[in-house]
């Protein structure tokens, strides 16, 4: 098979220069195996339906079989000039069996054949990626569970807020991971529909039961459209959409682990394996995994655009373009497996320092919303109680004092609500403790919140 599938239209031959441009097999060989068993598929159907024989069945399937074996033991030779996946196996196929390789694309265009193999690729590492988070969020529940007693400071607009336990901040980054866990999980439906049979764009003359074939290839079902079928990339659309959304997470979480693991706080301490140092600064241990992470956020955010971009002016049904969704797709789903990998061992390896994270919490009068809720209690409304405690913590700034370093007399220059009782108030463990509702960071409701996780991870 020396010659192009298409060449009988052509007197001239490919431009050498347009053939190097144009061909695919130095990315979409990673779909050989899918091709493979979409052919064995597609094969023992028409066999089924007398569109081919038993005989040549049975030799393409030997065929097929010999190729996944070569494929399995990376003995294959792919070669750039039989453009793509797709004829690099159907040309071994007629090395191996001689014309009745031939046959194997009775009732099928490479349209619709790389639809479907780009699906079965998408579904297993689906599989792959969900694995790793459901992993990643244990590690993340194993570390609150065992740190459940330690507490930090709460940060808005990068300043500290409340206090809240270390394990409530670890089960904030376990919940948004599960929800990523989640819209995966919803994109599995979405690329679990078979476009076998939808031909180029039309459907096909032959008799076909696309439903067999879409069982025998795992599939929970088929395409409804064929000209849909051929075009369709919103499942690749998804899953990038979905990938993005992850990555943005890890670079959260990233982010907050370069930053308090650095000298300014030294709440953490990140794993030396994990770190780098300085060509020229013998004193620095550099958070490169976590900045590679953060980093790497913005080429899955990239691959996004790219597919976004490359689809928006296609009109029905399959251009040439789609071609390039594939380098888009296969680096999001390496990038996102390799992150979360990283990132777990990361958490694993992530030691807390207690000592550090209370001594912050004496800073920055992060009490100062309960001081505002006990005079609420007393009678006074919100508004008034926050102008209150407004004005006592600028008394301190400009005192050089904590709140409970004031004596009684200086509290009640500012409400004669305050109380002897208001000293109880300046405990890090009373204030977490207050936050009893769910959702909140008191200790029961963080128990709550790891058994419930718990229960989602069993499912």
């Amino acid at each position: 098979m020396k010659e192009k599938p298409w060449a009988g239209r052509f007197k001239q031959g490919v431009n050498k220069k347009f053939e190097q441009f144009s061909e695919s097999i130095s990315f979409d060989y990673r779909l050989a195996r899918y091709e493979v068993q979409v052919g064995i598929a597609h094969i023992e159907m028409l066999s089924k339906k007398r569109i081919i024989s038993k005989k040549d069945a049975r030799k393409i399937v030997q065929g097929l079989k010999k190729i996944e074996q070569e494929i399995k033991a990376g003995r294959f030779q792919f070669k750039p000039e039989l453009e793509d996946v797709h004829m690099n196996i159907e040309a071994r196929l007629f090395e191996l069996i001689g014309e009745s390789a031939g046959k194997l694309h009775i009732a099928r265009s490479r349209n619709d054949l790389v639809a479907t193999d780009v699906r079965l690729w998408l579904k297993d590492e689906l599989k792959i990626v969900q694995g790793r988070l459901k992993s990643i969020v244990q590690t993340l529940l194993e570390k609150a569970e065992k740190q459940i007693g330690i507490v930090m400071p709460g940060f808005t607009h990068t300043r500290f807020a409340q206090p809240v336990l270390l394990s409530h901040w670890l089960l904030a980054y376990a919940q948004m991971l599960i929800r990523d866990y989640q819209r995966f999980a919803q994109l599995l439906k979405s690329a679990d529909l078979c476009p076998l049979g939808s031909g180029a764009l039309a459907g096909s003359n032959y008799p076909l039961d696309r439903n067999l074939v879409a069982k025998k290839l795992g599939f929970s079902g088929i395409t409804e459209n064929s000209l849909d079928a051929v075009s369709d990339r919103d499942f690749l659309i998804e899953f990038a959409s979905v990938s993005a959304i992850l990555m943005m997470h890890l670079s959260r979480l990233s982010e907050e682990l370069i930053g308090l693991s650095g000298e300014a706080y030294r709440f953490f301490e990140l794993p030396e394996s994990l770190c780098t140092g300085s060509s020229i600064m013998p004193n620095k241990k550099n958070p490169d995994s976590a900045e590679l992470i953060r980093g790497k956020a913005g080429r899955v955010f990239g691959d996004l655009i790219a597919l976004l971009v490359m689809m928006k002016g296609t009109p029905l049904a399959y251009n040439r373009d789609f071609q390039e969704d594939k380098p888009a797709v296969f680096d999001c789903a390496d990038t996102v497996k390799n992150c979360l990998e990283i990132m777990e061992l990361i958490v694993k390896g992530l030691k807390p320092n207690k000592r550090e994270m209370e001594k912050a919490c004496e800073q920055g009068y992060i009490l100062a919303t309960d001081l505002a809720d006990y005079l609420v209690k007393k009678g006074m409304g919100f508004r008034q109680a926050h102008q209150v405690v407004g004005r006592l913590v600028r008394y301190c700034e400009e005192n050089g004092k904590k709140f409970e370093e004031l004596k009684l007399e200086e509290f009640r220059k500012m409400s004669k609500l305050f109380g002897r009782e208001v000293y109880k108030l300046f405990s890090l463990r009373a204030s977490v403790e207050a936050k009893d509702v769910p959702g909140g960071t008191a200790t029961l409701q963080v128990k709550r919140q790891i058994k419930k996780i718990k229960l989602i991870l069993k499912k």
